[in-house]
């Protein structure tokens, strides 16, 4: 059988490719669904953040962490109490990553024919170094703050690039119905 033909070792490459797309199409839902999750108790998350550097001993270790920890759980202290409609807007941040997470559900039950949110996926986590850069600039971020953001991209292109290949290589295979 030429290497085209729809042979039983085709067929099993199909199904391991498939199997491989939805591994890494799950591992991108799971890290939206986790970052969504853990951005609406943001204000909690940062004091207890800031209490286990303190209460480890990190924060000698790790005194430009431990000074910005400290910073943004002091913000989100104030804004919490005195401003509570500002966490408003870290909730719909929330809700963006559940959402996203959904528009993933159509390449992980058939690949092929959503083959464009694997790209656009993609094409938004190379959109996170730019934003990163630039609006943690003008906010203020350190930059280690900033690169920590940018991983996040750089992580979940990491599976959505495995993803996009093989789908690009069953969009090719005669086995794959169409």
């Amino acid at each position: 059988m030429g290497e085209d033909s729809p042979g039983p070792a085709r067929t099993s490459r199909v199904r391991r490719d498939t199997l491989v797309i939805r591994i890494c199409l799950i591992i991108v839902i799971v890290g939206l669904v986790v970052s969504g999750i853990t951005a609406f108790p943001l204000r909690e998350e940062l004091m207890v953040g800031r209490d286990i550097l303190n209460d480890t001993g990190l924060s000698g270790t790790f005194p430009g962490l431990a000074f910005w920890v400290q910073r943004v759980a002091e913000g989100l202290e104030v804004t919490g109490t005195d401003y509570p409609f500002l966490a408003y807007g870290t909730d719909w941040l929330a809700f963006a990553h559940l959402a996203i997470a959904v528009a993933f559900v159509g390449p992980l039950i058939d690949p092929v024919r959503n083959v464009w949110v694997t790209v656009w996926g993609l094409i938004m986590c190379a959109g996170i170094v730019p934003l990163a850069l630039i609006a943690g600039a003008i906010r203020g971020l350190p930059i280690g703050w900033q690169l920590i953001d940018i991983s996040f991209g750089v992580v979940a292109a990491v599976p959505l690039t495995v993803a996009l290949v093989l789908t690009r290589r069953l969009e090719r295979s005669p086995v794959v119905a169409r």
